[in-house]
């Protein structure tokens, strides 16, 4: 009924592996406070933002096609790393919390800081020249 390819989801469950243990262990550093900067998420979604902007550049128009590639580092580990749904229990539990400003920032900085990483990490990889 399905046909997929058991080693594309392999690579998607090692990069998921790796990218979730990173978010786990900075998450760890730090318990969020509703009235503070939840800065471990906001790292870990602003770097996962960066390298999916690089990875998937550099996958696309730099190296050789691989069915694996994508999935082991777009899919899984930069998909493990970020966490959106975080993000969002963190909004809610500030506005729970009548951080009501702190609220609105953290999401609009977080969405400006992420598209901006993404724009940096796209114009890092096409700014290299193709080795042939």
């Amino acid at each position: 009924m399905f046909n997929f390819d058991r080693r594309e989801l392999a690579a998607v469950f090692v990069g998921g592996a790796i990218g979730t243990l990173a978010r786990a262990g900075l998450e760890t550093l730090a318990a969020p406070d509703p009235g503070r900067w939840p800065w471990p998420t906001f790292i870990v979604n602003i770097v996962g933002a960066f390298l999916l902007g690089y990875f998937v550049t550099r996958l696309l128009e730099r190296l050789p096609v691989s069915s694996y590639r994508r999935p082991l580092i777009g899919t899984g580990l930069c998909g493990g790393l970020t966490t959106f749904s975080t993000m969002q229990v963190e909004t809610i539990k500030m506005f729970e919390h009548r951080h009501y400003g702190l609220a609105i920032g953290y999401t609009l900085a977080s969405i400006a800081a992420g598209l901006v990483a993404v724009y940096i990490a796209t114009a890092m990889v096409r700014r290299v020249g193709v080795r042939r």
